[in-house]
């Protein structure tokens, strides 16, 4: 079967090298990929948001299974309209991806489905967002609605932080994502994520990853799309995982079914484990960069009957192994992310650094020109490595970031701090 792969990043990387993995998987094309995928897949110029061009582009290449790695074309309808055109897709309706596309939407489905989160009031007037921060109190959480490619979440300290991050938001610094904005209570405990496929009726329920969102060590300064990731996370025990599945998965299954709009494609919940167990802090209708790099290095199975399953049912038949051994993916990103950076500098010495067999380099924001690698997104590689634990995945990962030869990036030095430290006590 040929398959298409829409996206460029990390995990559409990490996607296309498990699916071509797959006896199932003839001719994999990727639009528009990156400077890393050309071994794999080839990459396409085809622009996801006009439909009519991607529909073409199925019926000319006999495509079998369209993928939607990010959340925008999710968000946008296309997979509503390939359903239309009866071209198999993997990856919710519009309605469904709301789930990510609307934190208000998310919240409002938690309160009327009894998932445990964290209480919240929605606002798109910034004086009665202020009023209801001054009710509850600081430490709070101030959201922009909208997708802001995963910057769009400020956590405040005191009342004037979350004013001013209440005038920004509703300013525009987010664009269209910002019109309304969501305030939380702030959530004490520890992080975690949680995937399960999901055909709209039944679950298959995947792995666990923790991922460090904040730009400097210590999980420090300001959020990004995700620094670096590992699984499983050790705080999610077998007794947290069935009450993450029971508690939030099902019932939101459940709740999207009577809504009338099944969900369909891949939960990814990010949750905070607080001493009541596990609250949902947000969605997200796709899988995650870089968690699904971490996620498609420990599976065993072929990835391609689980995606399929998704779209035409049957999810729950379908059986899915995975690597005991950790994984983890430190992110290289370019100097100055998440603010301005620069474009197109050279990264050297890629293939000298993925010599291990249990570590490999996934591509982002580059692009491949005359021969060579140039950065030109924010974050840019994911070097992902396996071992027997998460130091030696950890150590495996850096002594490939050390071999990498290029000045204009940065990565954090810390990621997978916390399972480090819970295997050495």
């Amino acid at each position: 079967m040929n398959i298409l792969v829409i996206g460029s990043g990390g995990r559409e990387h990490a996607l296309v090298w498990k699916i071509s993995q797959s006896p199932l998987a003839s001719e994999i094309f990727v639009a528009p990929g990156n400077g890393g995928m050309e071994e794999l897949a080839r990459c396409v110029s085809l622009n996801s948001s006009d439909h009519d061009a991607v529909v073409d582009f199925c019926r000319q290449h006999n495509i079998g299974l369209v993928v939607v790695g990010p959340e925008a074309p999710l968000v946008d309808g296309l997979v509503d309209r390939l359903d239309k055109e009866n071209i198999t897709a993997f990856g919710p309706s519009a309605y469904a991806a709301q789930l990510e596309g609307s934190k208000g939407f998310t919240k409002d489905i938690c309160a009327k489905y009894d998932i445990p989160t964290a209480a919240y009031g929605r606002f798109d007037d910034a004086a009665k967002a202020k009023d209801f921060v001054n009710k509850k109190g600081t430490p709070i959480v101030i959201k922009a609605d909208g997708l802001a490619a995963g910057k769009g979440v400020i956590i405040a300290e005191n009342s004037e932080q979350a004013h001013a991050a209440i005038d920004d938001i509703l300013g525009g610094q987010f664009g269209a994502a910002g019109a309304e904005l969501v305030v939380e209570e702030f959530l004490v405990g520890e992080e975690a994520s949680f995937f399960a496929l999901c055909d709209g009726d039944k679950i298959l329920p995947l792995a666990t990853a923790q991922d460090h969102k904040q730009v400097g060590e210590g999980d420090t300064g300001p959020n990004t799309g995700g620094m670096g990731a590992y699984s499983p996370a050790p705080v999610m025990t077998d007794h947290m995982i069935q009450r993450t599945i029971d508690e939030i998965i099902l019932p939101t299954v459940r709740g999207m079914k009577q809504e009338g709009h099944p969900f369909k494609g891949v939960f990814f919940a990010g949750l905070m484990i607080t001493d009541k167990g596990p609250e949902l802090i947000e969605y997200n209708v796709r899988f995650g960069d870089p968690e699904c790099q971490v996620l498609m290095m420990r599976m065993k199975s072929d990835i391609v009957p689980a995606l399929i399953a998704c779209a035409k049912g049957g999810v729950d038949q379908v059986e899915m192994d995975w690597h005991d051994s950790p994984a983890l993916a430190v992110v290289m990103a370019a100097e100055g992310y998440p603010g301005s950076y620069e474009k197109n500098s050279e990264i050297r010495n890629l293939e000298q650094a993925a010599q291990d067999e249990q570590c490999y380099i996934f591509h982002a924001g580059t692009k491949k020109e005359d021969g060579k690698i140039r950065a030109i997104g924010g974050r840019v590689l994911n070097i992902t490595a396996t071992g027997d634990s998460v130091k030696s995945a950890q150590k495996r990962a850096y002594a490939a970031v050390d071999q990498i030869d290029w000045s204009a990036g940065f990565c954090r030095r810390d990621i997978g701090w916390r399972a480090v430290s819970r295997e050495e006590n």
